[in-house]
Parts: structure tokens; C-alpha cells; sequence
């Protein structure tokens, strides 16, 4: 039976720059391509447990112009639930990305209404009638921890992604199962939760909870854009937990690593043929 997700989070257009380097403080660079995609950590976590194979169901905003019926669009087309994402006056959110041949990126988000929320009645109920709630930070911090709140009374898994760091998370840990940070997150992440994992890049992932600790390693691949792939990673570890820890890390990892090959951060997720396809491939070489 699908895993039923509800992703409570962020939807954002993303205005990407291919540059030749990463920009320094103060240092203008030209960009060498332009293009526009869906993006937005909640949007692309959907997306990448829908393609996984979840069942899912966005909770979230948009605005009232262009983009949000364009983000809207793009959720209902990767069979992403929207009944509980919300039309709200003023702009949607909006991101800027620049790209270097290596795959690294730095990325400005606007978060647009993201930032001016609150939960419904609606939403409620949508969160309490889930197998695992996933989460970023950004939304509100009271937006994710009334949603937390209600997932974990009604007995849920709680999967926060703490990304963009924030420092007033302490009310909403205490919620939270599962805290998915990057490495350098971690470095700053001093909370205690049941599971902890931490995205490697390209050496996978570390976890350490419930069944020890553990080191996942990620497939090779010739990266083009990075952009999208934790959010790949979150989306498909939340798609595939309640399976079991080790089995929802090795899909993770190797998912995370298939996004890194498609340009752009909203349609890089990978489906649940392609990451068995590369899980048995990497099975066999190691």
C-alpha cells in the first residue's frame, strides 16, 4: 500500500543562471543560460514521494498572479494532491539560483505569501490523515509546529527538513521523529531527536537514532545541477520510511543522486522504476 504523505511547505518559481563560478561578495558574473522551473523545498519534496510512489498531499500557499496557477498546474501534473494548497493576495514565492559546471549552486529565495500563512481547517484535517507529515522551514515556524502538533498526536511520523536553518526551532523539535539536515546544517544542528540524518553530497548519507548509526553511500554520477537533489532525497526518504530506515536510505541516496543529472530543481526527481533501476545497478558494481 502507498505510503500516505502530506507535505506541508513551500512552492516557488525558480529563476535559474548557469554561470561559469559560483559569484564572490561583491563580484558581478555573467550568466550563460537563463531558465524558469517550478521549484520551492515543499513543491519538490512533493513531487519527488509522488514520483516515488506516495500518495501525497500538499499543504501550502500560493498567490494570486500568473505564477500560482502555473505552480498550481505543476503539482496536480506529478499527482500531487492540492486540495489543501491555499490562494492567498499577494505574490507567489520566487527563487534565484545560479549554477556552476560542477553541479554547486547558491540560491536567494522571496518567499512571497510562503511567509504569511496559517493553517485551515482543511489543512488540518489533511495532516492528521497521513502516514508521515514532511516538512521545511520556509514556511512559518508556527505554520510547522501547529502542523507537527497535529500529526503527532494522531500518531504520525514527523520528518522535518531544517533547511534554511532557523534558531527558534526548539517548540518544534520536540515534535519531530526524523531531522534531515546537510553537512554543514548539522554543524549548527545541537537538538536530540529519535533519527537524525545527514545529507553527504555525493557520499550519500550518515544516519545515527534507533538503530545505531550508519553510513549510506550514493551512486556516481556525472553531476550537472545539485539544486534539486536533497529535496529529492527528503521527499523519497518520507516515501519510502515507513518500509524501514535502511531500506528508505539506500532509495534516498540513490534518488538524491539521479536528480543531480536533470537541470533545474522542480522536475529533477527521478520515479520508482528509475531508482530500482539504479539501486540494482549499484548493488551489482559495489
Amino acid at each position: 500500500m502507498a505510503t500516505r504523505v502530506c507535505v506541508v511547505g513551500s512552492v516557488n518559481t525558480d529563476a535559474v543562471f548557469a554561470v561559469a563560478a559560483l559569484p564572490a561578495p561583491g563580484e558581478t558574473v555573467l550568466a550563460t543560460a537563463r531558465s524558469t522551473h517550478p521549484g520551492g523545498k515543499g513543491a519538490n519534496q512533493a513531487v519527488a514521494a509522488a514520483r516515488a510512489g506516495a500518495q501525497v498531499q500538499f499543504v501550502g500557499a500560493v498567490g494570486d498572479d500568473d505564477a500560482g496557477l502555473l505552480l498550481r498546474r505543476h503539482l496536480q501534473s506529478n499527482g500531487v494532491g492540492t486540495d489543501g494548497l491555499m490562494t492567498t493576495p499577494g505574490p507567489s514565492g520566487s527563487a534565484v539560483i545560479t549554477v556552476d559546471p560542477s553541479g554547486e549552486n547558491t540560491i536567494v529565495v522571496a518567499p512571497g505569501v510562503n511567509g504569511v500563512w496559517t493553517l485551515n481547517s482543511g489543512q488540518r484535517d489533511l495532516i492528521a490523515d497521513c502516514d508521515v507529515l514532511l516538512m521545511q522551514l520556509e514556511i512559518p515556524i508556527p505554520v510547522a509546529t501547529a502542523a507537527a502538533g497535529l500529526a503527532h498526536a494522531s500518531g504520525r511520523t514527523v520528518i522535518l527538513n531544517v533547511s534554511p536553518p532557523a534558531t527558534d526551532v526548539a517548540g518544534l523539535i520536540d515534535l519531530v521523529d526524523v531531522a534531515v539536515v546537510n553537512e554543514s546544517e548539522s554543524a549548527r544542528f545541537h537538538h536530540e531527536v529519535a533519527h537524525r540524518v545527514v545529507t553527504l553530497g555525493a557520499r550519500g548519507a550518515r544516519y545515527t537514532g534507533a538503530d545505531g548509526t550508519a553510513q549510506v553511500p550514493a551512486p556516481v554520477v556525472d553531476a550537472i545541477d545539485s539544486s534539486g537533489a536533497g529535496d529529492v532525497f527528503a521527499g523519497v526518504l518520507a516515501a519510502e520510511w515507513p518500509g524501514g530506515i535502511a531500506h528508505a536510505l539506500r532509495r534516498a541516496c540513490v534518488a538524491g543522486a539521479l536528480a543531480t543529472l536533470v537541470a533545474g530543481a522542480g522536475d529533477c526527481a527521478p520515479s520508482a522504476e528509475a531508482i530500482s533501476t539504479a539501486s540494482d545497478a549499484f548493488r551489482l558494481r559495489r
